[in-house]
C-alpha cells in the first residue's frame, strides 16, 4: 500500500495518543486500537469501592512537553488540562528523622539545605545546581529531543563534548558525590536512578537529568482526575483532530506485502488496511507475535529489564492534612538495597514513595482521601518466587506505613499490584519501567524507533529511545509521527 495510506497506531498509552494527535492534526487518516477499554497504557486507573487510584506514573514532570503535545493540534492545554505546581515537589523524610523538602527557586531550596546540612553545604548545593542545568541543556537535544533511529543521530562531535565535560559519562553516585557531601543530600540526587532501573553504582551521570527535571523543573499534577486525565485529555484531542479510537480492541497481527506493512488483522479478523503502523505497546511481546519475523531488533535479543515494584493503594476513612503530595521515605540501608535488588532479592531496608493525592477530589469521597505506597521489587525475570513473596512483603509494608504514622491501614479498602499483576496487565518480566538504561540500552543502542527491514513499520513508547518516563513516552510518539509525514519508511 502507498505511504501516504491510513495509519493504525497499536496502543492508546501515552505514546500511541501522541503520535495519533501530531498525525491526525497533520491531516493523516489515524486509526488507534487499544486492547483495553480506556486510554491510559500505564497511566491506568483503578478502583476499590468508592475510591479511585492511579496505577501508573505519580510524577508529571517537563510539563512544556505535554503542552506542544496539546498545541500540536491547535489546543490550549490549560483549557483541556489545568495543572498545578506541588509545593514542596517531594519531602524526603530520613532514618535519623531528618527530612528536606524540595521546593521551587533557587534560594529557597538552598536556604532548606542549609537549615539541613548547614551553610558550606548550601553553597555547594548552587554550584551543583547550576552543574545539573548544564548537563540538562547539553544533554536535551542529543539525547532526549532527538530521533535516535540512525546511528549518525549520535555522530554530534560538539554536542557529545559539551555532555562529557558536564561530567555526563561519569558514574551517578561518584558525579554527585564529587559535588555534594551530606550523605542525605547524596540521597536526594541519586534516588531517581531507579527510574531509569539501575542503582547510582552503574547508572551514567546523564541520568542525573532526572533529578534536573523533578528537583529544579518542578513536578505537576492535574487539578482534577489525577493522572488518568492525562491520556483521557490526549484521547479527546486525538478525536477531535480527526482520528478514530477503537477500544475492548485487540490487534493480532501486523500484516506486511512486498512494499512493507500492509495491514493490522485485529482479534476475530477484521482487517485494518495500513500504509504505516506505530506499535506503542510492549515491544518485548509484540516481537513474540503480533510483528513480522523480519521485524525483529537485534537490541531485544537479551533484553535487561528494569527492577518492578510492589505497590498498595489505600482508602482512607480520614483526611491527611500536613501530608505532602509525595513523600519519600528513606531507608538506613542504601548500597545493600541495591545490591538485594540486582540479585533478584527483595531489598532489606527499601526505601518507600507515599503518594497522598489530597488536592484531588476525584479520588475520594468528601472527607476521605488515599494513600499509595510503593515499593521498589525483582521483577519476574529474576526467579523471584513471588507467590510465595507477595504476602510477606505486603504484611512488611503495612507495618513499615504503621511505623512511619500512617496507622494500621491493614482494614481499609485496597488494591495491590505486584509483578505478577504487572504481567498480567501486558508487561514482560512483570515490571512497568520496560528495559532499564545501561549503555547498551542507552539511546541508539535502545530498541529503534523504526523498522529497518519492513517499511512502514514504527515504534514509539519506554522501550525506545528516549526511554522511560512521561515526557519521554510523548517525545517517543512526536518523533515516530515525524517519520511517516516526512516519509521515511
Amino acid at each position: 500500500m502507498a505511504e501516504s495510506g491510513p495509519v493504525v497506531v497499536i496502543g492508546a498509552g501515552l505514546a500511541g495518543l501522541s503520535a495519533a494527535v501530531h498525525l491526525a492534526a497533520a491531516g493523516r487518516e489515524v486509526v488507534v486500537v487499544e486492547a483495553q477499554d480506556e486510554p491510559g497504557g500505564c497511566c491506568g486507573t483503578a478502583h476499590a469501592g468508592r475510591y479511585r487510584f492511579d496505577t501508573g506514573p505519580s510524577v508529571l514532570t517537563m510539563p512544556q512537553v505535554l503542552a506542544e503535545t496539546f498545541g500540536a493540534a491547535g489546543e490550549d492545554m490549560e483549557n483541556l488540562l489545568p495543572l498545578r505546581r506541588l509545593d514542596p515537589f517531594y519531602r524526603l523524610s530520613f532514618h535519623d528523622g531528618s527530612r528536606l523538602d524540595v521546593v521551587a527557586g533557587a534560594r529557597r531550596m538552598a536556604d532548606n539545605v542549609r537549615d539541613l546540612c548547614g551553610p558550606d553545604e548550601a553553597a555547594r548545593y548552587l554550584r551543583f545546581r547550576r552543574r545539573l542545568a548544564a548537563m540538562f541543556e547539553a544533554e536535551w537535544p542529543v539525547f532526549i529531543d532527538a530521533d535516535m533511529t540512525r546511528l549518525r543521530s549520535m555522530a554530534r562531535p560538539v554536542a557529545l563534548l559539551r555532555l562529557a565535560a558536564a561530567g555526563g559519562f561519569r558514574r551517578l553516585d561518584r558525579f554527585v558525590a564529587s559535588r555534594l557531601t551530606d550523605e542525605r543530600l547524596i540521597r536526594a540526587h541519586t534516588f531517581q536512578a531507579l527510574y531509569v532501573g539501575l542503582p547510582p553504582g552503574k547508572a551514567l551521570a546523564v541520568y542525573a537529568v532526572v533529578a534536573h527535571m523533578d528537583t529544579i523543573g518542578g513536578v505537576y499534577f492535574p487539578t482534577a482526575g489525577g493522572m488518568h486525565a492525562v491520556p483521557q485529555a490526549l484521547a479527546a484531542v486525538a478525536e477531535k483532530a480527526g482520528a478514530v479510537l477503537r477500544y475492548g480492541v485487540r490487534a493480532e497481527r501486523v500484516e506486511t506485502d512486498a512494499s512493507g506493512v500492509a495491514a493490522v488483522r485485529l482479534e476475530g479478523g477484521e482487517r485494518l488496511a495500513a500504509g504505516a503502523v506505530v506499535v506503542a505497546c510492549d515491544l518485548a511481546r509484540a516481537h513474540r507475535g503480533l510483528l513480522p519475523g523480519a521485524a525483529g531488533d537485534w537490541r531485544l535479543r537479551r533484553p535487561r529489564y528494569s527492577p518492578s515494584c510492589l505497590v498498595m493503594h489505600f482508602g482512607l476513612d480520614h483526611r491527611a492534612p500536613g501530608r505532602a503530595h509525595h513523600t519519600l521515605h528513606f531507608g538506613r540501608e542504601w548500597a545493600g538495597t541495591f545490591s538485594a535488588l540486582a540479585a533478584g532479592r527483595p531489598q532489606p531496608d527499601p526505601s518507600l514513595l507515599v503518594t497522598c493525592p489530597e488536592a484531588d477530589a476525584t479520588t475520594a469521597p468528601p472527607g476521605h482521601c488515599t494513600l499509595s505506597a510503593l515499593e521498589p521489587a525483582p521483577n519476574t525475570a529474576s526467579g523471584a518466587d513471588w507467590d510465595r513473596l507477595a504476602p510477606r512483603l505486603e504484611q512488611r509494608l503495612l507495618a513499615r506505613l504503621s511505623d512511619l504514622g500512617y496507622g494500621d491501614l491493614s482494614a481499609a479498602p485496597r488494591r495491590t499490584f505486584d509483578p505478577r499483576d504487572w504481567s498480567r496487565l501486558g508487561h514482560s518480566a512483570g515490571t512497568p519501567f520496560a528495559l532499564d538504561h545501561r549503555f547498551s540500552q542507552t539511546a541508539w543502542f535502545r530498541p529503534a524507533g523504526r523498522s529497518r527491514r519492513v517499511p512502514g513499520l514504527h515504534f514509539a513508547g519506554m522501550y525506545t529511545a528516549p526511554g522511560v518516563g512521561v515526557p519521554p513516552a510523548l517525545i517517543s510518539g512526536r518523533l515516530a509521527a515525524a517519520r511517516i509525514l516526512e516519509g521515511r519508511r
